[in-house]
Protein backbone atom coordinates (compact mmCIF):
# COMPACT_ATOMS: atom_id res chain seq x y z
CA UNK A 1 0.00 0.00 0.00
CA UNK A 2 1.94 3.26 -1.14
CA UNK A 3 0.64 6.34 1.06
CA UNK A 4 1.44 9.73 0.57
CA UNK A 5 0.80 13.52 1.86
CA UNK A 6 1.43 16.50 -0.31
CA UNK A 7 0.77 20.25 0.51
CA UNK A 8 -0.61 20.92 -2.58
CA UNK A 9 -0.86 24.61 -2.28
CA UNK A 10 -3.74 24.65 -4.34
CA UNK A 11 -5.64 21.87 -6.02
CA UNK A 12 -7.40 24.16 -8.77
CA UNK A 13 -4.09 25.63 -9.99
CA UNK A 14 -2.47 22.06 -9.71
CA UNK A 15 -4.58 19.35 -10.49
CA UNK A 16 -2.85 18.05 -13.59
CA UNK A 17 0.10 18.21 -11.80
CA UNK A 18 -1.10 16.39 -8.92
CA UNK A 19 -2.94 13.55 -10.11
CA UNK A 20 -0.04 13.25 -12.98
CA UNK A 21 1.79 12.45 -9.79
CA UNK A 22 -0.60 9.89 -8.07
CA UNK A 23 -0.74 7.98 -11.17
CA UNK A 24 3.21 7.67 -12.18
CA UNK A 25 4.18 6.97 -8.62
CA UNK A 26 1.41 4.63 -8.25
CA UNK A 27 -0.20 6.11 -5.06
CA UNK A 28 -2.92 4.29 -3.40
CA UNK A 29 -3.85 6.93 -0.95
CA UNK A 30 -2.87 10.59 -0.79
CA UNK A 31 -3.70 13.02 2.19
CA UNK A 32 -3.82 16.85 0.37
CA UNK A 33 -3.17 20.45 2.49
CA UNK A 34 -4.00 23.62 1.35
CA UNK A 35 -6.47 22.76 -1.00
CA UNK A 36 -8.03 26.08 -1.30
CA UNK A 37 -11.38 25.38 -2.34
CA UNK A 38 -15.18 24.56 -1.16
CA UNK A 39 -16.03 21.07 -2.04
CA UNK A 40 -18.24 22.18 -4.89
CA UNK A 41 -14.96 23.96 -6.42
CA UNK A 42 -13.07 21.00 -5.82
CA UNK A 43 -11.51 19.27 -9.42
CA UNK A 44 -13.40 15.93 -8.72
CA UNK A 45 -13.57 14.63 -12.15
CA UNK A 46 -9.91 14.44 -12.50
CA UNK A 47 -9.46 12.40 -9.56
CA UNK A 48 -12.18 10.25 -10.67
CA UNK A 49 -11.22 9.84 -13.97
CA UNK A 50 -8.15 8.58 -12.45
CA UNK A 51 -9.62 5.76 -10.32
CA UNK A 52 -9.93 8.00 -6.71
CA UNK A 53 -12.58 8.40 -4.73
CA UNK A 54 -12.24 11.51 -2.48
CA UNK A 55 -13.33 12.79 1.20
CA UNK A 56 -12.46 16.69 1.68
CA UNK A 57 -13.34 19.12 3.75
CA UNK A 58 -12.49 23.18 2.50
CA UNK A 59 -14.67 26.07 3.66
CA UNK A 60 -13.16 29.12 1.59
CA UNK A 61 -10.30 29.49 -0.07
CA UNK A 62 -8.14 29.60 2.68
CA UNK A 63 -6.78 26.09 4.11
CA UNK A 64 -8.52 22.67 3.52
CA UNK A 65 -7.54 19.32 3.29
CA UNK A 66 -8.42 16.31 1.37
CA UNK A 67 -7.69 12.31 1.24
CA UNK A 68 -7.82 10.92 -2.28
CA UNK A 69 -7.90 6.67 -2.54
CA UNK A 70 -8.48 3.58 -4.58
CA UNK A 71 -9.72 1.81 -2.21
CA UNK A 72 -13.35 2.74 -0.61
CA UNK A 73 -13.13 5.80 2.43
CA UNK A 74 -15.07 4.86 4.68
CA UNK A 75 -15.29 6.43 8.92
CA UNK A 76 -14.82 10.40 7.64
CA UNK A 77 -14.10 12.85 9.78
CA UNK A 78 -13.12 16.58 9.36
CA UNK A 79 -12.01 17.59 13.21
CA UNK A 80 -10.48 15.24 15.83
CA UNK A 81 -11.31 15.64 19.27
CA UNK A 82 -10.48 18.66 20.68
CA UNK A 83 -9.53 20.36 18.06
CA UNK A 84 -9.50 24.52 18.76
CA UNK A 85 -10.72 27.01 16.38
CA UNK A 86 -9.55 30.64 15.89
CA UNK A 87 -10.71 34.05 15.42
CA UNK A 88 -8.54 36.56 15.69
CA UNK A 89 -8.96 39.42 18.51
CA UNK A 90 -11.29 36.13 20.11
CA UNK A 91 -10.64 34.22 23.04
CA UNK A 92 -12.57 31.58 24.30
CA UNK A 93 -14.24 27.65 23.49
CA UNK A 94 -16.46 28.37 20.84
CA UNK A 95 -14.07 29.94 18.46
CA UNK A 96 -15.08 28.86 14.80
CA UNK A 97 -12.99 25.65 13.52
CA UNK A 98 -10.96 26.21 10.50
CA UNK A 99 -10.88 23.20 7.62
CA UNK A 100 -7.42 21.77 9.25
CA UNK A 101 -8.24 18.21 9.82
CA UNK A 102 -9.81 15.46 7.81
CA UNK A 103 -9.82 11.79 9.39
CA UNK A 104 -10.56 7.90 7.32
CA UNK A 105 -9.89 4.69 7.14
CA UNK A 106 -9.04 2.97 4.35
CA UNK A 107 -8.09 -1.03 3.76
CA UNK A 108 -8.27 -1.01 7.93
CA UNK A 109 -5.70 1.64 8.25
CA UNK A 110 -6.49 5.18 9.99
CA UNK A 111 -5.24 8.00 8.92
CA UNK A 112 -5.31 11.85 8.89
CA UNK A 113 -4.73 14.79 6.93
CA UNK A 114 -3.53 17.94 8.66
CA UNK A 115 -2.52 21.43 8.18
CA UNK A 116 -0.83 22.63 11.11
CA UNK A 117 -1.28 26.36 11.57
CA UNK A 118 1.51 28.57 11.08
CA UNK A 119 2.14 30.61 13.82
CA UNK A 120 2.58 33.67 11.99
CA UNK A 121 4.83 35.31 14.49
CA UNK A 122 6.65 35.07 17.84
CA UNK A 123 4.01 36.63 20.46
CA UNK A 124 1.42 36.32 17.78
CA UNK A 125 -2.21 34.86 18.94
CA UNK A 126 -1.91 32.34 16.38
CA UNK A 127 1.41 30.57 17.12
CA UNK A 128 -0.82 30.32 20.70
CA UNK A 129 -3.56 28.68 18.52
CA UNK A 130 -0.56 26.35 16.73
CA UNK A 131 0.15 25.71 20.15
CA UNK A 132 -3.25 24.95 21.24
CA UNK A 133 -3.81 22.72 18.26
CA UNK A 134 -0.61 20.24 18.92
CA UNK A 135 -1.86 19.88 22.54
CA UNK A 136 -4.99 18.79 21.32
CA UNK A 137 -3.86 16.90 18.54
CA UNK A 138 -1.87 15.30 20.99
CA UNK A 139 -4.33 14.26 23.27
CA UNK A 140 -5.96 12.90 20.62
CA UNK A 141 -2.68 10.56 19.33
CA UNK A 142 -2.74 9.19 22.74
CA UNK A 143 -5.92 8.49 23.46
CA UNK A 144 -6.28 6.66 19.44
CA UNK A 145 -3.10 4.23 20.26
CA UNK A 146 -3.82 3.15 23.21
CA UNK A 147 -7.63 2.43 22.47
CA UNK A 148 -6.63 0.76 19.10
CA UNK A 149 -2.56 -0.48 19.23
CA UNK A 150 -3.11 -2.95 16.69
CA UNK A 151 -4.76 -0.63 14.26
CA UNK A 152 -2.14 1.33 11.55
CA UNK A 153 -2.94 5.05 12.69
CA UNK A 154 -0.88 7.58 11.31
CA UNK A 155 -0.83 11.45 11.29
CA UNK A 156 -0.08 13.25 7.77
CA UNK A 157 0.59 16.27 6.36
CA UNK A 158 2.37 19.71 6.84
CA UNK A 159 3.24 20.20 10.36
CA UNK A 160 5.14 23.47 9.92
CA UNK A 161 7.28 22.45 12.87
CA UNK A 162 11.23 21.59 11.43
CA UNK A 163 11.86 19.57 14.87
CA UNK A 164 15.67 19.46 14.41
CA UNK A 165 18.18 21.97 12.56
CA UNK A 166 18.88 19.97 9.80
CA UNK A 167 15.70 19.94 9.04
CA UNK A 168 15.97 24.37 8.19
CA UNK A 169 18.22 25.48 5.33
CA UNK A 170 16.77 28.77 4.76
CA UNK A 171 18.44 31.96 6.58
CA UNK A 172 15.22 33.65 7.95
CA UNK A 173 14.06 31.51 10.12
CA UNK A 174 15.96 31.58 12.92
CA UNK A 175 15.63 30.46 16.74
CA UNK A 176 14.82 32.86 18.80
CA UNK A 177 13.13 35.07 16.03
CA UNK A 178 10.66 33.30 14.02
CA UNK A 179 8.10 30.53 14.38
CA UNK A 180 8.64 26.79 12.81
CA UNK A 181 11.55 26.31 15.26
CA UNK A 182 11.35 27.86 18.62
CA UNK A 183 11.66 25.91 21.58
CA UNK A 184 8.00 25.80 22.33
CA UNK A 185 6.99 24.53 18.94
CA UNK A 186 9.45 21.69 18.61
CA UNK A 187 8.34 20.56 22.50
CA UNK A 188 4.83 20.09 20.90
CA UNK A 189 5.64 18.88 17.62
CA UNK A 190 8.19 15.95 19.94
CA UNK A 191 5.37 15.53 22.38
CA UNK A 192 3.25 13.59 19.30
CA UNK A 193 6.20 10.79 20.19
CA UNK A 194 5.37 10.48 23.26
CA UNK A 195 1.67 9.54 22.40
CA UNK A 196 2.81 6.63 20.78
CA UNK A 197 3.81 8.39 17.51
CA UNK A 198 7.32 8.72 15.47
CA UNK A 199 8.40 9.86 12.52
CA UNK A 200 8.57 6.91 10.17
CA UNK A 201 10.28 8.99 7.11
CA UNK A 202 13.35 9.88 8.35
CA UNK A 203 15.24 6.48 9.08
CA UNK A 204 14.75 5.84 5.19
CA UNK A 205 15.57 9.07 3.24
CA UNK A 206 19.19 11.06 3.57
CA UNK A 207 19.78 13.37 6.38
CA UNK A 208 19.08 17.27 5.36
CA UNK A 209 16.04 16.75 2.75
CA UNK A 210 13.88 19.24 2.85
CA UNK A 211 9.67 19.50 1.90
CA UNK A 212 9.34 23.56 1.46
CA UNK A 213 10.84 26.20 -0.23
CA UNK A 214 9.49 29.46 -0.04
CA UNK A 215 8.75 31.10 -3.53
CA UNK A 216 10.84 34.38 -2.84
CA UNK A 217 14.63 34.57 -2.47
CA UNK A 218 15.95 31.97 -4.94
CA UNK A 219 15.02 29.35 -1.80
CA UNK A 220 15.11 26.05 -4.19
CA UNK A 221 17.71 26.78 -6.59
CA UNK A 222 19.93 27.75 -3.20
CA UNK A 223 18.43 24.60 -1.25
CA UNK A 224 17.22 26.63 1.54
CA UNK A 225 14.21 25.01 2.44
CA UNK A 226 12.46 23.54 5.67
CA UNK A 227 11.48 19.89 6.24
CA UNK A 228 7.93 20.59 7.66
CA UNK A 229 5.53 17.76 6.13
CA UNK A 230 5.82 14.64 7.71
CA UNK A 231 3.91 11.25 8.23
CA UNK A 232 3.73 10.29 11.68
CA UNK A 233 2.83 6.82 12.34
CA UNK A 234 1.88 4.59 15.23
CA UNK A 235 3.65 1.43 16.41
CA UNK A 236 1.71 -0.90 14.09
CA UNK A 237 2.39 1.67 11.34
CA UNK A 238 5.71 1.80 11.90
CA UNK A 239 5.95 -1.79 11.93
CA UNK A 240 4.76 -2.30 8.45
CA UNK A 241 7.04 0.53 6.57
CA UNK A 242 9.15 -1.21 3.84
CA UNK A 243 10.19 1.90 2.44
CA UNK A 244 9.87 5.46 2.03
CA UNK A 245 10.68 8.68 0.20
CA UNK A 246 10.68 12.91 -0.09
CA UNK A 247 9.88 13.89 -4.18
CA UNK A 248 12.28 16.88 -4.50
CA UNK A 249 11.59 17.06 -8.12
CA UNK A 250 7.82 17.86 -7.75
CA UNK A 251 9.47 21.35 -6.66
CA UNK A 252 10.58 22.31 -10.34
CA UNK A 253 8.85 22.90 -13.70
CA UNK A 254 5.72 24.85 -14.58
CA UNK A 255 3.79 26.45 -11.38
CA UNK A 256 4.79 23.81 -8.99
CA UNK A 257 4.00 23.80 -4.85
CA UNK A 258 5.82 25.29 -2.58
CA UNK A 259 6.00 21.48 -1.26
CA UNK A 260 6.82 18.37 -2.72
CA UNK A 261 5.04 14.69 -1.59
CA UNK A 262 6.53 12.68 0.89
CA UNK A 263 5.76 9.29 0.48
CA UNK A 264 6.28 5.56 2.58
CA UNK A 265 5.33 2.25 1.23
CA UNK A 266 3.46 -0.44 3.79
CA UNK A 267 3.31 -4.24 3.64
CA UNK A 268 0.74 -4.78 5.11
CA UNK A 269 1.13 -8.66 5.34
CA UNK A 270 -2.50 -9.38 3.75
CA UNK A 271 -1.14 -11.11 0.19
CA UNK A 272 -1.28 -14.99 -0.29
CA UNK A 273 2.14 -15.44 -0.75
CA UNK A 274 2.61 -17.52 2.04
CA UNK A 275 -0.37 -19.96 1.40
CA UNK A 276 -0.22 -23.14 0.18
CA UNK A 277 -1.00 -24.05 -3.21
CA UNK A 278 -4.19 -26.38 -4.00
CA UNK A 279 -4.02 -29.19 -7.16
CA UNK A 280 -7.23 -30.08 -8.73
Amino acid sequence: MRIATWNVNSIRTRVGRVVDWMVREDVDVLAMQEIKCKPEQFPHDAFEQAGYELALHGLNQWNGVAIASRSPIGDVEIEFPGMPGFLKGHDGPDLPKEARAIGATVDDVRLWSLYVPNGRALGDPHLTYKLDFYAALTEYARAETTAHPARPFALMGDFNVAPFDVDNGDPTVVVGQTTHVSPEERAAFFALEGAGLADVVRPHVPEGLFTYWDYKQLRFPRNEGMRIDFILGSQAFADAVAGASIHRNERKGDAPSDHVPVLVDLDLGDDDGDLPMIFG
